[in-house]
């Protein structure tokens, strides 16, 4: 296992970022100007490539961010090592927005439908990534979704399950955590708390199932709190499961 931080919030430095576990390798380059998703895709060609380069080496690259964007990055550098991941995705929302369907325009609620071939293409194609197709997708919880998130996924082959009916998924995976996934009254701090959902305890729960099934490839951790809101120590059960992947 090898730990590399990812210190952005989209294409922003987030050099406070608080980790909840040390970092082996930290991806924090000057970025150029332009658009967002041109300066993203800089950042996660890096991404890519130290990816890719752990998995080739039999490695299970564990990368945290600050946000969910960077799994263009690691999907994209598990499919250039060879490894075609399913996706398992932990989040409090959907994440599954476009440019058109987005209220807020806000850029993180784009990454799962990047994944499967919509939304902006900007990123995915200079990263050469393949659409993971719907039927390989997982998105547990995602309880707070806006209607026209809640349309497409009635439509998608993206199974939308419980924390805990998340079931056996045939490796490899790439297994994504948005802490957010977890009930705010559990983690304060959290930057989009979505009410109600599960306990800490029953995402580690079901977290500690998957890795323990073998198959994980990669993990994702989306820190998406607060800096000084005390959440990273909160999370030291659930990182030390997701830790265990091998």
């Amino acid at each position: 296992m090898t730990v590399i931080a990812i210190p952005f919030h989209l294409d922003e430095p987030l050099p406070e970022l608080e980790l909840p576990l040390p970092a082996d390798r930290t991806i924090a380059p000057d970025l150029p100007d332009g658009p967002p998703w041109e300066r993203m895709a800089v950042l996660y060609e890096e991404v890519a490539e130290v990816v890719a380069a752990q998995v080739r080496d039999g490695r299970v690259p564990v990368v945290v961010s600050g946000d969910c964007t960077t799994s263009l990055g690691v999907v994209a550098g598990l499919q250039r090592a060879g490894r075609d991941p399913r996706v398992v995705w932990f989040d409090g929302h959907g994440d599954v927005q476009t440019p058109q369907t987005s209220a807020s325009g806000y850029l993180g609620g784009f990454p799962v439908r990047q994944l499967v071939g919509g939304a902006d293409r900007t990123a995915p194609e200079r990263l050469g990534l393949r659409p993971v197709p719907e039927q390989d997708v997982v998105l547990v919880d995602a309880r707070d979704l806006d209607p026209p998130e809640a349309d497409y996924l009635a439509g998608s082959g993206i199974r939308r399950v419980p924390v805990e009916e998340v079931g056996e998924v045939e490796g490899p995976i790439y297994l994504h955590v948005d802490v957010d996934v977890t009930n705010p009254d559990d983690l304060p701090g959290l930057l989009f708390p979505a009410p109600g959902g599960p306990s800490l305890a029953a995402v580690t729960d079901a977290v500690r199932d998957i890795v323990a099934a073998g198959g994980v490839a990669a993990v994702g951790i989306a820190c998406t709190y607060r800096p000084g809101s005390g959440a990273g120590p909160r999370l030291a059960g659930l990182v030390e499961e997701l830790s265990a992947a091998q």
